[in-house]
């Protein structure tokens, strides 16, 4: 059955059931990578996308319950050839080791920035806390998230 649906916003349609989870159709047909398979069971983030302006763990919600909302992953914030500031202050930063978490916790970090454009750094650790990360750089994505909101309000 066709579904329409708006991802980084574009409309498409596409051939899927009304229950497959939104990151299959993220990654297997619309071939974005940003969003990741971590547990399957929306609890790690890796799979994080903002739906209708929510963070949202897309392995746990399926195609019917997007709906209307618009979608948007990693790839939706910037392009290699002009970044968003997230994404630029995450390379510049250095706050990726294994990078698998990093999809998760950009995309909090741009909930919380479209929430709260200068937020403490408790504010960020309480924002990311959600977003599972083993490899223990936790404090270069604090300071990433604090040097996008500084680019930010320029």
């Amino acid at each position: 059955m066709s579904h329409r649906i708006s991802v980084n916003g574009e409309l498409h349609l596409v051939d899927a059931t009304a229950d497959t989870p939104l990151l299959y159709l993220l990654r297997n047909d619309l071939g974005l990578n940003g969003p990741k398979f971590g547990c399957g069971l929306g609890q790690c983030g890796a799979c994080a996308a903002i739906v209708g302006g929510r963070l949202t763990r897309t392995c746990s919600i399926a195609l019917r319950d997007v709906g209307e909302d618009e979608v948007t992953t990693l790839e939706g914030l910037g392009t290699v050839q002009k970044p968003h500031p997230l994404q630029r202050s995450f390379i510049d930063e250095q706050a990726a080791q294994c990078g698998y978490c990093s999809n998760g916790m950009i995309m909090a970090a741009k909930v919380l920035l479209d929430r709260n454009p200068n937020p403490s750094e408790q504010e960020i650790k309480n924002a990311l806390a959600d977003q599972l990360c083993r490899c223990g750089v936790h404090n270069r994505v604090v300071h990433a998230v604090r040097r996008a909101a500084a680019e930010l309000a320029r």
